[in-house]
């Protein structure tokens, strides 16, 4: 790779929410330049969750005008969230690739650059999980990450359960008992989607690092899940992107 292969995203603070998002799961993974846009799709080290981002090239200032062969930067996310710490408001990032390094620039009212080595990290197969999920909930993204932190204060899992006038959030212990409800129509509820009733448990040690980082990247947390299924949690990115969560179930 001759020239270097450049990215720019317009708002620094919004790429750093995207990548603590990720980093909650992953130590380190690989983004994969491509024509359509950033994708990174891994699994944690537990193989119980996976984490899909995709980032379409609209979503950037800058963008390959074409991407013949994809490219692959892997990343460690502890020295990328050093760097990103960094960031300013009203900072723009730009990440550019060449001879197996990163050039990481924060370009505000001037021009910071950090070089990282590019690491090699094992390409695996992950495909979509194929879950029909009967249970579809978009909720506030701020209400979830509440829901959540309550809920961790109880116990060390939560349920999911779909009734027909809302969504419950409930967890139990020793501890005590706790009842979250999403209502139907209610201002936190933006679209509840329910073919069936539905109810799964998850853990916590996932939900609460994942809905505590990811909630800043939207507004609104989109929610698929059916019994005894994967959960997906879903973030809208601007321009049409999205980074999304699947969550093995616990058994009750």
């Amino acid at each position: 790779m001759s020239e270097p292969v450049r990215l720019l995203y317009s708002d620094a603070k919004e790429f750093v929410y995207i990548v603590e998002s990720i980093a909650v799961l992953l130590e380190e993974a690989a983004f994969n330049i491509t024509n359509e846009g950033l994708k990174l799709r891994a699994i944690d080290s537990s193989r119980s969750a996976l984490i899909d981002l995709f980032m379409p090239r609209e979503a950037f200032e800058e963008y390959p005008s074409e991407v013949p062969e994809e490219i692959r930067v892997g990343v460690n996310f502890s020295d990328l969230k050093k760097i990103l710490k960094r960031v300013k408001k009203g900072d723009r990032i730009a990440l550019e690739v060449a001879e197996g390094k990163l050039k990481v620039k924060l370009i505000g009212k001037a021009t910071r650059a950090v070089i990282l080595p590019i690491i090699d990290v094992p390409v695996e197969q992950l495909p979509t999980p194929k879950v029909v999920f009967t249970v579809t909930a978009k909720v506030a993204s701020d209400a979830l990450r509440e829901a959540m932190k309550d809920a961790d204060v109880i116990a060390d899992s939560v349920k999911f359960e779909a009734k027909e006038d809302g969504l419950y959030i409930t967890a139990s212990s020793d501890r005590g008992d706790l009842e979250v409800k999403f209502e139907r129509d209610s201002e936190a509820m933006f679209e509840y989607d329910l073919k069936e009733p539905a109810s799964a448990r998850y853990s916590l040690d996932y939900l609460v690092d994942i809905v505590s980082k990811a909630y800043r990247v939207s507004d609104i947390a989109v929610i698929e899940f059916a019994t005894g299924k994967p959960i997906s949690l879903t973030f809208e990115i601007p321009m049409g992107g999205k980074l999304t969560y699947y969550i093995a179930p616990m058994l009750d």
